[in-house]
Formats: structure tokens, C-alpha cells, sequence
């Protein structure tokens, strides 16, 4: 039985003479040593399995050793190729060397020393060889996986680059896709890229806000009415059900849509039909919904926000996009594209970042996101002269949201006792007046503003991070870091 965890050294000869001899002066080589009395011969044998060395002669009867050499190295590239001939005739030695692109030859007789420092050496090489085409093909296999863009996203996070895959895998197929992820997080743009990585990419792509339509007026927006249906009625109109006709609706924000509407939306879901609001009159239709929220849907289904079975009827596919806190040096990537497009927009000439204003962008939390990141931007290149934006442009136009000495928190007043805000705010003040002003690093004041949301929702993580409008793994992967690394 062949060992193929061993190199492979062939030799080609018509003489079988000489082919015993290259055996035997080859055995003192540590790979396995292989013999072919013909051209054919050689290639059934490398067509079976590739050998690392060849070494043939050049004269030989129906295929020569320039058709074969020639050959191989269109077979098998990685195969180092030696000539080993009689002839005297340099011009020919050339001619094969050029054609089958060899890297040596030896002459007829050969000294044996001689011919296994070639076979070692070529051994070497074959190895170099093949270990930068393994390199060669991992590259060309990252760079195919890898995105740097996206379908309208920007970034090459590894969070990304399992969204970019999600998006791919899942775009082809008709089933429902349910994306989570904070506010601002791209969750439209996630589904304006499945809908046009689909087989609906020629039909219409139909976007509705759940929480920017009042209830009342939600159901018409959904399904339509006809002249008359209610006070206002002056028309009959269409709904995104009958625009979204043979594409894909997108129902953003859908944990707040009214619960009674849910209802009638998982049974046009479940059959495709529907009526218009005021209409007796059934239609039919062929949609993908693809759905979004920003909320976690199991705490939307224990509040009574969202229907359970509506969920596991939409949430087929499941797409989490990451915050954009938890995309490492996607936020400077974005930054920069953001300033190169609205330096654009607003006709003005900006070369980048000052060194501070990178360093703020990269530590800052952007609560609000890739949305929040983006209007910064745009407001510093409209309030700068640049040539650079500078770290103290960026602080303005964040304004109470970067607050050095008292980071805004913007807790919502349900739930949450007020004066205990006031008396937290008391004591910073005083505390202020005190002491000497000091410069609180941006770690400080984001581990404050955690523990303070903390402490406001009553130790609750989940609410917290909710609305701190970030995921709960940040926030306890930001107390678990604090242990390790306290912050003074």
C-alpha cells in the first residue's frame, strides 16, 4: 500500500535499465519513488495521484519529454519539473525548459550525488510551492467571504460579516425573516438588501413604520379602503398589501402595531388573502414579509406588545444586527464614509479626523447608533471649516448627550421615581461645587451612566440595557470587564 503522507518523486525512462538505476540511487531519497517507461504512462500515474518531482528524459518514442513536461505543468503546476537527458544540444535543453516550464535538468551520465541534492532541493521547493498556493487559495477564499461593503452596508466586523452571510443564505428562499437590533442599527437597510438579493428583486419593495402610523389609520395603511369606509374615505385607496404585490413588505417596529390588528395580520399572512377596510370583497396576493423591531420580542409577548403565534409565524429566519458598540473599527470605517458623503452633499473639502476626534469616535457608545453616528457627522461637516473635524466639533453637535461631569441618561418617567433623579442630580451638583474641576475620562462617564441606569431600573439588566438602547450581553460584558479591569 502507497504512503501518500510521503513526497513523490517519478521517473521517466524508455530504457528500463536506466530507470532500475534512478530507483535505486533514489531509494536513498526519504519519499516514495515511483518509475514510468512512457510519456502516457507517467500522466495515468499523476492523474491518479499529483507527485511532487518529476524527472524524465527527453527523448522518447509517441510522446517526448517536452510534450510531456509541457503537460504536467498544465496538469499539475506544483510539480517540480527536471529533465535529465544525453543530448548535447543546448537549443533543445532551452526549448523544453521554456515549454514545460522546467526548473532544472541533469546530463546523461549522471553522478549520483549530484542527482539527489537536485531531488532534495526540488523536494523543498515543491513544498515552498505548494504552501504559498495554500496560502494563495485561503486568501482568495477569505477575500470571497469576506465584505468590506455590503448591499448598502459599511464595515468587515466579524459581527458583520455573520449578518452579510445571514442575508445571503437566507435572501434566495420565500420564508419570513424577523430582524432584531437596536434603534438605528440598519434593520431596514438589512431588509432592502434581502429584498434585493431575492427572486422578488424586480417586484416592489414596501416599507411600513408600525410605531410612526396612528393605530386607527394602521389598518388602512395595511390593507387599504374603499370611498366611504370611514369619515375621510373621500377615495378608494391601496394598501401595502396590494402595492407589496409580488415583492416584499417590510413591517418595521412591528411590537407596536394594536394587538387586535395583529390578529387579522397573521391570517393574511397564513393565507395571502385580505380585505380592504369597508370592503366585503376578498383579493389575493403573493407577498415575503420580512419584519423588524427593536425591542427583545419575548419581553413584546410577556408584556402583551405582540402576539406569540404572529411571531413564530413571522420570525421563520431570524437576523440580529448588532449594536454599533459591538462592531469594533466599523464605527471610524463608517465615520469616514459618512464625512466623504456629506462633504459631497454640502460642497465642502474635508481630509479626515483629527487624532482626538478618531479616539472619541472609536470610545463612545452611540446609543443611538449607526443613525446617530450619522447625522454627528453630518451636522460637524455643515458647523466646520475643516480641513479636519476636530474632537471639539463632535462634542458640540453631541451636545447634552456628552456630558462630561453628568452623562445624560434619557430614562423615560414610567416607572422610575423622579425625585431620585433629582436628588442623584443634587448630589453631583454639590459634589461639583466641592471639589476642583477635574477632566472624567469617557470610560468614567460611560461606567456611570451604566450604573445609573442599573440602579434607576431596580438591578433589571434586560430594562436597563432597553433603554440605554443597547443589547444586555454590552452591559454584562462591560460589568465583567470592570472586575477584571476596575476603573478608578
Amino acid at each position: 500500500m502507497q504512503n501518500f503522507n510521503k513526497s513523490r518523486v517519478l521517473f521517466v525512462d524508455d530504457e528500463p535499465a536506466i530507470l532500475r538505476s534512478l530507483e535505486r540511487v533514489g531509494s536513498k531519497v526519504d519519499a516514495v519513488i515511483l518509475t514510468a517507461s512512457s510519456g502516457q504512462q507517467a500522466l495515468d500515474i499523476i492523474n491518479e495521484c499529483p507527485v511532487d518531482v518529476i524527472v524524465s528524459d527527453l527523448k522518447m518514442p509517441n510522446m517526448d519529454g517536452n510534450q510531456l513536461l509541457e503537460e504536467v505543468a498544465r496538469v499539475s503546476p506544483e510539480t517540480v519539473r527536471i529533465v535529465l537527458t544525453g543530448c548535447d544540444d543546448m537549443d533543445m535543453v532551452l526549448t523544453s525548459i521554456n515549454a514545460g516550464h522546467i526548473w532544472g535538468f541533469l546530463h546523461k551520465p549522471w553522478d549520483n550525488f549530484e542527482l539527489i541534492v537536485k531531488i532534495k532541493q526540488a523536494l523543498q521547493l515543491q513544498q515552498v510551492l505548494a504552501e504559498r498556493t495554500l496560502m494563495r487559495r485561503t486568501i482568495d477564499q477569505y477575500q470571497k467571504y469576506h465584505k468590506s461593503k455590503f448591499e448598502g452596508f459599511i464595515g468587515d466586523s466579524v459581527a458583520m460579516q455573520f449578518v452579510y452571510s445571514c442575508i445571503e443564505q437566507c435572501a434566495p428562499s420565500s420564508a419570513s425573516v424577523f430582524i432584531t437590533g437596536p434603534s438605528g442599527s440598519g434593520k431596514e437597510v438589512a431588509a432592502q438588501a434581502i429584498h434585493r438579493l431575492s427572486k422578488r428583486s424586480n417586484g416592489p419593495f414596501i416599507a411600513l413604520n408600525c410605531a410612526a402610523i396612528p393605530s386607527e389609520l394602521m389598518e388602512s395603511e395595511i390593507f387599504g379602503h374603499i370611498k366611504g369606509a370611514f369619515s375621510g374615505a373621500v377615495s378608494n385607496r391601496e394598501g401595502a398589501a396590494s402595492l407589496a404585490n409580488g415583492g416584499s413588505l417590510f413591517l418595521d417596529e412591528i411590537g407596536e402595531m394594536d394587538i387586535s390588528l395583529q390578529a387579522k395580520l397573521l391570517r393574511f399572512i397564513q393565507t395571502g388573502c385580505f380585505q380592504k377596510v369597508g370592503s366585503g370583497k376578498e383579493e389575493k396576493v403573493d407577498i415575503r414579509f420580512i419584519s423588524a423591531t427593536n425591542r427583545d420580542p419575548h419581553l413584546a409577548i410577556a408584556d402583551h406588545k405582540l402576539r406569540e403565534d404572529l411571531f413564530y409565524r413571522l420570525n421563520v429566519i431570524s437576523i440580529a444586527l448588532p449594536a454599533l458598540n459591538e462592531r469594533d473599527d466599523d464605527i471610524v470605517k463608517l465615520a469616514e464614509y459618512f464625512l466623504s458623503h456629506f462633504s459631497e452633499v454640502e460642497s465642502k473639502v474635508f481630509a479626515g479626523f483629527t487624532t482626538g476626534a478618531e479616539k472619541l469616535i472609536k470610545s463612545y457608545s452611540w446609543p443611538g447608533n449607526v443613525r446617530q453616528l450619522q447625522n454627528i457627522i453630518h451636522s460637524s461637516t455643515v458647523m466646520s471649516e475643516g480641513p479636519l473635524i476636530s474632537e471639539e466639533i463632535i462634542v458640540r453637535q453631541l451636545g447634552r448627550e456628552y456630558n462630561h461631569g453628568n452623562p445624560a441618561i434619557n430614562l423615560p418617567n414610567n416607572n422610575v421615581d423622579s425625585t431620585s433623579i433629582d436628588r442623584q442630580q443634587n448630589s453631583v451638583n454639590q459634589h461639583s461645587a466641592q471639589t476642583p474641576p477635574s477632566i472624567i475620562t469617557l470610560a468614567e462617564v460611560e461606567k456611570a451612566a451604566i450604573e445609573q441606569a442599573i440602579e434607576l431600573c431596580q438591578d433589571n439588566i434586560v430594562k436597563a440595557a432597553s433603554e440605554l438602547g443597547v443589547s444586555p450581553s454590552t452591559l454584562y460584558r462591560k460589568m465583567q470587564q470592570w472586575q477584571t479591569e476596575p476603573i478608578e
